[in-house]
C-alpha cells in the first residue's frame, strides 16, 4: 500500500500524472550491458523530448558509454566521444554540435532523467548528454537550505518524496528534468556502484543503446 501511495504522490509532485486521462507519452528503452531501463519522456519539455527521440532514432546513442558515475548521486552518458574511447580517457566534452533551450521546472527525484550542461548563462542543455538520478533521502533541514539557496519553494508532497524516496535536490532549478525511469531503476543503482577512476569513469565500460518503444 505504501508503495502505491508513493507512486501516486510521485506522479503528482512531478507536476504531471502518469494516470492522467488522455495523456500519451513516448517511452525509450536504455539497454546496457548491466541491464535495461525504460524511461518515460515528459510532454511539458517538448524540446528535450523531441531531441532525445530524434537522436535515439538516428542511433546516436548506440555504443556510447555511461562515462561518469557517482554512487547515491547519478549516472551520466550520451557523449559521442565515448564510442570506442580508450581506457582512462577523460570524457564528457562531446555532443552533436548544438544545445537545447532550457525547460527547467521538474524536481530531481530518484529516477529522474535530466540533461547535462556546461556553464552557459542561459542554462541551455547539452544536445545529447543526460543523467539518471539515483540519489539518496534528504532531510527537511537540507531541503530548507537548498530552497533558500536556489530560491525554490517545495510542496509538502515534494518534501515527502525527497525524504522517503530520495533524489538530488541540489540540482533543482539548474538543470532540465525531462523524463523518469519507470522500469529498471535498480540497473542505474548497479551502474552507479561500479569501480571507477578519479574522474568517475567506470574502470570497465558500461555501454548503451537507446530505442524508442511504446
Amino acid at each position: 500500500m505504501k508503495k502505491i501511495f508513493l507512486f501516486c504522490l510521485l506522479a503528482t509532485a512531478f507536476m504531471f500524472s502518469s494516470c492522467e486521462q488522455g495523456e500519451k507519452y513516448t517511452y525509450a528503452l536504455i539497454s546496457t550491458n548491466m541491464g535495461d531501463m525504460k524511461v518515460k519522456l515528459y510532454n511539458h519539455t517538448p524540446k528535450h523530448r523531441d531531441n532525445f527521440i530524434k537522436l535515439a532514432n538516428e542511433g546516436f546513442y548506440d555504443g556510447t558509454l555511461f562515462h561518469r558515475v557517482i554512487p547515491q548521486f547519478m549516472i551520466q552518458g550520451g557523449d559521442p566521444d565515448s564510442k570506442g574511447a580508450e581506457a582512462g580517457r577523460n570524457l564528457g566534452g562531446g555532443g552533436p554540435g548544438y544545445r537545447v533551450d532550457a525547460e527547467i521546472g521538474s524536481p530531481h527525484f530518484r529516477g529522474a532523467l535530466a540533461a547535462a550542461r556546461d556553464g552557459n548563462p542561459q542554462m541551455a542543455s547539452s544536445g545529447s548528454q543526460f543523467y539518471v538520478v539515483t540519489g539518496k533521502p534528504t532531510s527537511d533541514q537540507e531541503l530548507d537550505q537548498i530552497a533558500q539557496r536556489n530560491n525554490i519553494t517545495y510542496s509538502e508532497s515534494q518534501r515527502k518524496l525527497y525524504k522517503e524516496l530520495g533524489g538530488t535536490p541540489m540540482l533543482d532549478g539548474k538543470y532540465t528534468v525531462y523524463g523518469e525511469v519507470v522500469e529498471g531503476l535498480e540497473v542505474a543503482d548497479k551502474i552507479a556502484e561500479v569501480a571507477r577512476n578519479g574522474a568517475n569513469r567506470p574502470n570497465e565500460d558500461v555501454t548503451m543503446t537507446v530505442k524508442i518503444v511504446k
